[in-house]
């Protein structure tokens, strides 16, 4: 079970697979809370359940070399630029629509444990599991398949390009001309430093703006 290909995709196949449940728990809820806001009860379940992977595997992972870390700090920042640009600097309608916290705030433990947990996805579990699966894994599969015998950013056109396709087209479609750019960015982290953990960074950071700006802004859509 602790093969080095369970060890990248099955945490990534975990968190798709708790995405598919949504429409499920939507269907079968009734009039609850959960019928609407699905989200709620299957994000929370899907962290836990991806994090208790990543730890399970943990021993199984090559994180490459570590440096670039200056780097991918720069990549991070300027990849959430182009997240949050279309509404900040472009006048594109704000994204109201989504995960929306303020929901619990008359119960303070409900609303900050709502906020925690979105937060522990957003910065911690989706940035590890992700680039584990798209740069650990994928990025080095395309060009052999011992891809644990490739080393980390090594770079082939045919596996940069698809990597950041398939990357753009796991998110919502309104993402998609962001999500492709920030495929390429990471990749190039990737490539530049050879170290898997720069690109978590990178990431991260990303992320963490983004949770960041979601609050203050109220896009829930962006979630």
């Amino acid at each position: 079970m602790r093969s080095p290909l369970a060890a990248y995709v099955l945490p990534f196949a975990l968190f798709i697979g708790a995405l598919a449940l949504l429409p499920l728990v939507k269907m079968v809820s009734g009039d609850s809370i959960w019928s609407h806001f699905p989200e709620q009860g299957v994000y929370p379940l899907q962290t836990l359940l991806c994090g208790a992977a990543l730890l399970y595997f943990w021993k199984a992972y090559s994180w490459g070399k570590r440096n670039g870390y200056l780097f991918a700090v720069v990549v991070g920042f300027a990849v959430l630029g182009l997240w949050i640009s279309p509404q900040l600097l472009f006048g594109f309608p704000p994204r109201l629509k989504g995960f929306d916290p303020t929901l619990f705030e008359a119960n303070p433990f409900l609303y900050w444990s709502s906020v925690l947990a979105r937060f522990a996805r957003l910065v911690i579990v989706v940035p590890v599991l992700e680039e584990l699966f798209w740069r650990g894994f994928l990025m080095r599969f395309l060009i052999k398949e011992d891809f644990n015998n490739v080393r980390i950013g090594t770079f082939q056109w045919r596996s940069f390009l698809i990597v950041a396709l398939a990357f753009m087209l796991v998110h919502q479609t309104a993402d998609w001309p962001a999500a492709f750019l920030c495929g390429i960015a990471y990749n190039l982290v990737a490539v530049r430093t050879g170290s898997l953990s720069a690109c978590v960074l990178a990431h991260a950071i990303t992320n963490l703006g983004l949770g960041i700006y979601i609050m203050s802004t109220r896009q829930w859509g962006f979630w």
